[in-house]
């Protein structure tokens, strides 16, 4: 008996509606944005949707179907690239079986009965966040091997009107920096093959209309949660339609599929907004912390970090630690994580990566009276590793030199210093979780800083096979498995800096080293990339040194300091060469960020549009009653005063108290007084009443600023 299958299936979102039909052959997406009633059917749709013949053109177009095929006649590029014995290359699946799990989660099984194989996509959407996810599975039936060249999660359709690609690039302490094209016919296509998310092609893409802007306007957000290779691609085709696929980069005869073997793409996590790129954001922001994130901020406030790393490098003491620990006790930190260089033969970055011993040269008693000194002054411990490296000076290393990947008769490419450890063997695997089981039961250990300081250049495993597929999920394993045994430690997901942001890996993790540059004018551009797909408790953010390290640039404390509130904050620098003004500043952004944490990682997000010699952010409770909003000047304004700083989304007839509470006021080498005042003949701004419309309509006259110099705002609704 046949099958009998609903014609269609309509998702709705909270916001938005995502349509699919299944007539003859693969299912497609027939419709995907503002949400629909229920006066509007899927039959109508699919009239209005009806398009003449073009001249020189196929009589019935190729649909755009979740997985698109050259079978099917597509011209695109296609969803799926296989080949085998059978003439696998020409599949074309019609629809075998619908599961329809809830009315937010359907399973769409399609079959190709000629050659054999299988495709299964899965769709669950986040009704209440407007986030769904998709991916797909192929499984081979039949009877001979298929190679794998590329399976998108899914081909996804955007309207004509959406045409501004919104990208994003970057480099090692320059992640996320925002690429901005204009569609064209034929393809926008992003490559990664350094076996990590990467520093400069972050698996994220935002397609909007032209006048869409921070604050209003259509936009299609699209990430793909995976950490290591990757490609994604928007797509003009010469007919006028568009769409974008991601999946995983797969290297040749990466993934061979024999008898019922199967390849499970990685999620692609989609959503539509008509409320412009940071409302598009605030529901990537509310399904992370729905779906992904283990720790509720409001339940378990992130604490303020002190790291070592730009304190002391490699020159660790334990008199010296403990004296880093009293200070930073004193500035009121809660976590202190001890960096780089405390196993044995770390003097440099040249050594002893693999051997994850505690070196008793430096720590004769182990890291206990460390760590026992730092839990007195009440504080939390944490270490970093790099588990999946290795230094050829080491002891692991001398004694597994086939341990690693690599593509002999090759040279190995020479990266920092260290090789790259094959998480796909079983003993490696057994190694790193017997190495890291044991300090975390041997230590109290509530936090790790997990490290990924290299490209994997050469992935090739003990059988000569492309292995960054393998290394990939064999990682997230490992994650797994240190989680299970000690489910109270936290990660964080480092990667020389921001190369290992995606929501794969957030999947074991609960933070991200956003980027290894401390510098705060980097970072105002660093952290608004960042903030288009994740929220700010997941945003590691520092105060490093009044001379950054990276840029050498020198800024105030002050300036410094108000970077590191909307994130999740930290310090990074020798607190010994702090001044007293310094930490009186320092200790009042400590202060700020715990009064205010439980808003900044809750609340929803709005950037500002500003001129291109500022940048501005506003943090808002979501019943309107508080908020948070900053003005960084980073250049001079082009006029003598600068322009009216505009609040966004407030409440519109609530009255809200609004202060000023960065910079402090404190210390001769504070701005002047004109920051609260304008005039001593004026009254002060600073404890008044406005209302929200006002606030957002006219907004504030700012006061004139040195470049290099920040505002934050404290708005409180009042009766």
């Amino acid at each position: 008996m046949n099958k009998v299958f609903p014609e269609f299936i309509h998702l709705q979102g909270k916001n938005s509606s995502l349509m699919l039909a299944f007539g003859q052959g693969a299912p497609q997406v027939i419709y995907w944005g503002k949400s629909l009633s229920k006066s509007t059917t899927p039959q109508m749709l699919t009239t209005l949707r009806i398009r003449q013949e073009v001249p020189a053109s196929p009589a019935r177009e190729a649909k755009r179907s979740l997985t698109t095929t050259t079978g099917e006649g597509f011209t695109g590029n296609p969803g799926i690239k296989l080949f085998g014995d059978d003439a696998q290359w020409a599949v074309a699946t019609v629809v075998n079986d619908i599961n329809q799990l809830s009315p937010h989660h359907v399973v769409i099984t399609n079959w190709d009965e000629a050659r054999k194989i299988a495709l299964v996509h899965t769709i669950i959407l986040d009704h209440q966040a407007d986030v769904f996810s998709v991916d797909t599975q192929v499984t081979n039936k039949g009877t001979s091997p298929v190679n794998l060249e590329w399976c998108t999660a899914a081909t996804l359709p955007v309207p004509a009107s959406a045409d501004q690609i919104l990208g994003f690039e970057g480099h090692w302490a320059g992640e996320f920096h925002e690429q901005h094209v204009k569609q064209f016919f034929g393809s926008y296509l992003r490559e990664n093959r350094r076996g990590r998310t990467s520093h400069d092609a972050f698996p994220g893409l935002i397609m909007h209309t032209k006048t869409c802007d921070q604050q209003q306007g259509e936009a299609y957000g699209f990430h793909l949660g995976w950490s290591g290779n990757h490609r994604l691609l928007s797509e003009k085709m010469a007919d006028g339609r568009a769409f974008v696929q991601m999946g995983e980069l797969l290297y040749p005869g990466e993934m061979s599929l024999t008898t019922n073997q199967s390849y499970q793409s990685p999620k692609l996590y989609a959503s539509y907004t008509n409320q412009g790129l940071s409302g598009l954001s605030r529901q990537f922001h509310q399904y992370v912390r729905r779906n992904l994130l283990k720790y509720s901020a409001l339940a378990k406030p992130r604490p303020v970090h002190y790291n070592t790393w730009e304190g002391i490098y490699f020159d660790h003491d334990v008199a010296t630690l403990k004296d880093l620990a009293n200070r930073a006790c004193e500035l009121g930190v809660e976590r202190f994580v001890l960096d780089d260089g405390w196993f044995i033969g770390r003097n440099d970055d040249k050594a002893g990566l693999g051997d994850w011993y505690v070196d008793e040269g430096i720590y004769p008693d182990g890291l206990t009276p460390v760590i026992d000194h730092v839990n007195q002054l009440g504080m939390e411990f944490g270490l970093w590793f790099e588990p999946e490296m290795v230094n050829p000076d080491s002891n692991l290393y001398r004694a597994h030199p086939d341990w690693i990947l690599s593509t002999p008769p090759n040279q190995d490419v020479g990266f920092r210093n260290q090789l790259v450890l094959d998480l796909t063997r079983d003993e490696v695997f057994d190694y790193l979780f017997e190495r890291l089981d044991s300090l975390l039961s041997e230590y109290n250990i509530a936090y790790i800083k997990w490290d990924m300081n290299r490209d994997i250049n050469q992935p090739g495993d003990q059988h000569f096979k492309p292995a960054v597929h393998r290394q990939t999920r064999a990682l997230y394993r490992l994650l797994a498995k240190v989680k299970a045994s000690h489910p109270n430690v936290e990660i964080e997901s480092c990667s020389s800096g921001g190369a290992r942001a995606d929501y794969g890996v957030l999947e074991h993790t609960d933070r991200v080293w956003t980027s290894d540059s401390n510098d705060a004018l980097e970072r105002l551009k660093i952290q608004k990339g960042f903030s288009y797909f994740f929220p700010a408790e997941l945003m590691g953010s520092h105060v490093g040194p009044r001379d950054c390290h990276i840029t050498h640039r020198n800024l105030s404390m002050s300036m410094r300091a108000s970077v590191v509130l909307f994130g999740h904050m930290g310090m990074e620098m020798d607190l010994r060469e702090l001044t007293d003004d310094e930490k009186v500043e320092l200790k009042a952004m400590v202060d700020l960020y715990k009064q205010h944490r439980a808003l900044i990682h809750s609340g929803d997000l709005y950037r500002l549009s500003l001129p291109d010699y500022a940048m501005g952010v506003g943090m808002i409770a979501p019943d309107k009653s508080e908020a948070l909003f900053s003005y960084s000047l980073i250049r001079s304004h082009t006029a003598g005063l600068p322009d009216q700083f505009k609040f966004e989304g407030l409440a519109p007839e609530t009255l809200y108290k609004l202060h000023i509470i960065w910079p402090i006021r404190a210390g001769d080498f504070w701005p002047k007084s004109s920051i609260f005042n304008f005039d001593t003949n004026l009254p002060e701004m600073d404890g008044q009443v406005f209302s929200g419309e006002a606030l957002m309509n006219l907004g504030k006259q700012l006061p004139r600023l040195a470049p290099n110099s920040a505002l934050i705002y404290h708005l409180v609704a009042v009766e």
